[in-house]
């Protein structure tokens, strides 16, 4: 079976909440045996009770392989009628999905009979004597809607800047040492932030494609922490500051005064962060949604159902989403009670 290290070092599942509908999408990864390749599902998941456990299970209303092995992110890209789900994953692609197709269906859609709008793919490298290199995987996308933009980290140390109504690769970023776990897009001013597992985290300016700042990875050396890689990372709605997940540290930085105003060390390495106005969630490889203060104190623990969480979600109602390990959601109301817990249903 994929154990938990093997799933999550290359990427992690993501789950996504519609602004206006309580539904939960999900990128899944149904265990089967080690010699075959884990299989990627899309899911649009309302809720039905499951009968011999304490959490429910869901029944998918559409149904579809997405890509060929693990997916690792979602995001949307535009609004209204027009709104595409995007999906990529270790297959190096980033495809997008019709939402109104999804969404609008009456009859639940299965696999096969959902089409991509767009397929993009990773360009791959030239070798000695041509030979060319594999594609590389994409672990995690963002998106710009007004300059018609998809960002993703990819596995051969960059990132990559798509253009959507032409879906061809308008920019490539270069710097990193090692693959990138994570990418944000500071939209008002046309940047993106990438975090690497080099175990820095890099500034980069989308019209020069050049790299204006470095995140210094050796300030980290004097919490002794053996995981190096930056694996995830939050902008707040003000683009002014940056939450850095950094094995067991957790770092705030005040981009425009250019420094870090708060570190501090969690139990576990953290795995995904997010930001809830002027507090800060993270989940990590133990069963706790954390919500800490801009000074790094722990407000709340939230003991959820997954032993190793994977990816957060913040709904505008409040209600706050957890996946993890175990095909595993929990629904957190915004007073901290668990409206749900329920298992993602294989095949």
């Amino acid at each position: 079976m994929f154990t938990e290290n093997q799933f999550w070092r290359r990427g992690k599942p993501s789950l996504g909440l519609f602004s206006e509908q309580l539904l939960l999408l999900t990128l899944t990864l149904i265990p089967i045996p080690i010699s075959l390749s884990p299989l990627p599902v899309m899911a649009l998941l309302p809720l039905t009770p499951f009968p011999h456990a304490s959490w429910l299970t869901s029944e998918p209303n559409c149904f579809t392989q997405g890509h060929d092995g693990p997916a690792y992110d979602v995001k949307f890209y535009g609004e209204g009628d027009d709104s595409l789900l995007l999906s990529c994953g270790d297959d190096g692609r980033i495809r997008g999905w019709n939402w109104k197709e999804i969404f609008g269906s009456d009859v639940p859609m299965q696999e096969g009979k959902l089409k991509p709008l767009f397929d993009l793919v990773n360009p791959q490298h030239k070798g000695p004597w041509g030979a060319l290199s594999p594609i590389p995987e994409n672990n995690a996308i963002a998106v710009n809607y007004q300059t018609g933009s998809i960002y993703a980290s990819a596995g051969d140390s960059c990132a990559y800047c798509w253009d959507v109504e032409k879906c061809e690769v308008k920019m490539v970023f270069k710097g990193h040492s090692n693959y990138l776990h994570c990418i944000a897009s500071c939209n008002s001013s046309n940047q993106i932030i990438t975090g690497s597992e080099d175990g820095s985290a890099r500034i980069w300016d989308c019209k020069s494609g050049k790299c204006i700042r470095v995140i210094d990875p050796d300030m980290d050396k004097e919490l002794n922490t053996s995981f190096p890689s930056i694996r995830c990372i939050a902008l707040d709605a003000s683009e002014s500051w940056l939450a850095c997940g950094k094995g067991r540290s957790l770092s705030l930085w005040n981009l425009p005064a250019r420094e870090c105003v708060m570190r501090t060390t969690t139990h576990t390495s953290i795995q995904d962060v997010l930001f809830d106005d002027n507090q800060i969630l993270t989940v990590g490889a133990e069963p706790l949604l954390t919500r800490f203060n801009m000074n790094g104190d722990v407000i709340s623990q939230i003991p959820c159902a997954p032993q190793s969480v994977f990816s957060i979600s913040l709904h505008p109602s409040g209600v706050t989403a957890v996946s993890g390990y175990g095909g595993l959601v929990d629904m957190i109301s915004q007073f901290g009670s668990h409206s749900c817990t329920f298992r993602c249903k294989g095949v």
